[in-house]
């Protein structure tokens, strides 16, 4: 679920990204849309069947940004905080910062998109009924076609996420209900894993099933829905056998303490000199005996080669104030959260406020890898 992604901007704090699907769906959503505007009324200009299909898709993925935005609403209540939501092909994911703690406030996190879906399309058919649309009649404008068309996928999408195969919301709803009733959530997540990647397969079959036997473009709609639920699924089931691998670690017991240091005039061409020599990947800039910041081979890549035997480390360093870090006792799994979302190789490490080592990528995985052979 990591992937490729947009960053739009922020809405009540929170970092709101696309997923790379987005845009396929958006695509596939706005041309099906399109197709069945010309079977309700062939008259209509082309002009207006794409601007109503767009704005509609438009609308559509607004509702989405409100589902997800619900669960982070009943997070926070909850205590728990969402840093990011992504949105991505069939709906979105509130990445929260912690795992909650307890079945209930996971049960009511998954619950409030699906509710806050169903109440937005009832809106919208209300609406629909009240300026004069008939259930059993076809509306008649592109605006009533738009917001009947609104109101029954916002529907629709909350009777998908209710499918119980995570990480739909159907599927957190089950591992909620697994996890009150066992006390264990690693099970529980297990369990709701695979059932999602039973319910993924089972649409792959069936959309390629009826593709091959003339269901055209719905079919192969299915069989995406159902990759990419797979997709999903096994991201998840890996994320719980890294999570156990890892429980009870803080980011002390993995972090080097016996950082590489330069002083701020050291130039870029002997940083580069001693990376080839040792293979360190970070070194720390002291400035007047402090950290004054960080550079890493990204940083020296960025500085013109004919320029690193002019340009000093201070010049081209991370500075210390704009990095990102993580305290000495928080779970390491925190770290390769952070390390995964900054796309960055190493954290630097502190400790009451002090500078005290750097964890890395490469050590988290030379753990979970000891510890696998342990457990194998």
């Amino acid at each position: 679920m990591v992937g490729w992604r947009i960053k739009l901007g922020r809405i009540f704090g929170i970092e709101i990204d696309l997923h790379f699907s987005w845009f396929v769906i958006a695509i596939l959503l706005t041309i099906s849309l399109a197709g069945y505007l010309y079977q309700v009324n062939s008259g209509w200009s082309a002009a207006m069947v794409w601007a109503a299909a767009i704005v509609a898709a438009l609308a559509f993925f607004a509702a989405i940004l409100l589902h997800e935005l619900s669960h982070a609403a009943v997070a926070r209540v909850r205590g728990v905080q969402v840093p990011s939501i992504t949105l991505f092909a069939l709906g979105g994911l509130a990445h929260i910062s912690r795992d909650t703690t307890d079945a209930r406030t996971e049960f009511w996190m998954s619950l409030a998109g699906p509710v806050t879906s169903v109440l937005i399309g009832l809106v919208a058919l209300g609406c629909a009924r009240l300026l004069g649309w008939n259930f059993d009649a076809t509306p008649d404008s592109p605006g009533m076609v738009m917001l009947v068309w609104f109101g029954f996928i916002n529907i629709t999408l909350a009777a998908f996420n209710m499918i119980p195969g995570f990480p739909l919301d159907g599927g957190r709803v089950l591992r909620a209900i697994i996890w009150w009733w066992t006390g264990n959530q690693v099970r529980a997540t297990r369990v709701a894993a695979t059932l999602g990647q039973i319910v993924a397969f089972g649409f792959i079959f069936f959309g390629f099933l009826s593709f091959i036997s003339g269901g055209g473009f719905g079919g192969l709609w299915l069989a995406f829905i159902g990759w990419f639920l797979a997709d999903a699924a096994r991201s998840a089931a890996f994320e719980t056998t890294v999570t156990e691998r890892l429980r009870g670690v803080r980011v002390r017991d993995v972090m080097s303490r016996d950082c590489a240091t330069v002083e701020r005039g050291t130039s870029i061409s002997d940083v580069a000199e001693e990376v080839l020599r040792t293979g360190r990947r970070c070194f720390f800039v002291i400035d007047g005996g402090r950290v004054a910041g960080m550079v890493t081979p990204q940083e020296v890549r960025a500085v013109p080669r004919d320029r690193w035997s002019i340009t000093p480390a201070a010049q081209a360093m991370q500075p210390v104030e704009r990095l990102h870090h993580v305290e000495a006792d928080a779970p390491v799994t925190e770290a390769l959260d952070m390390i995964a979302g900054q796309d960055v190789n190493q954290l630097p490490v502190f400790d009451h406020g002090q500078l005290r080592g750097v964890i890395s990528r490469g050590r988290i995985l030379y753990l979970l890898s000891t510890r696998a052979e342990l457990a194998a």
